[in-house]
């Protein structure tokens, strides 16, 4: 039975990832970022939205070793997402705003999956 960090995780991985292959251009402004000034921003959105939803299968389509396995992953993921938005706020490509919602969301996403990591283990 999934644990409530798992459910909650999966279930943003999937709204968020299917929602930024779908409509790229407002995932793009819902997170800060000018579609108008960055025509390529669709295709970025596409392609993190696609492992978003693949991290969402992966973890609720396992179980044990293997689940874990996807997890850390997605933990990896997230922290590489939250440096990520550090840099870019470092050298200038992205406000303040954008470097606090994406990187806050990133370690967010990071912490709950490793509570769902926790739990799974328990």
């Amino acid at each position: 039975m999934p644990t409530e960090p798992a459910k909650i995780l999966s279930s943003l991985r999937l709204g968020v990832g299917a929602g930024a292959w779908l409509a790229p251009g407002l995932a793009g402004r819902l997170f800060g970022l000018s579609p108008a000034d960055n025509p390529q921003l669709s295709y970025m959105a596409r392609l993190f939205g696609i492992r978003d939803v693949a991290l969402a299968v992966g973890t609720t389509q396992t179980t044990g070793p293997s689940r874990r396995v996807w997890w850390q992953i997605g933990i990896a993921c997230d922290l590489a997402d939250a440096v990520a938005a550090y840099l870019g706020g470092r050298n200038g490509s992205l406000s303040k705003a954008t470097v606090v919602l994406a990187g806050g969301t990133a370690v967010a996403a990071a912490g709950l999956g490793f509570a769902a990591m926790q739990a799974d283990d328990a």
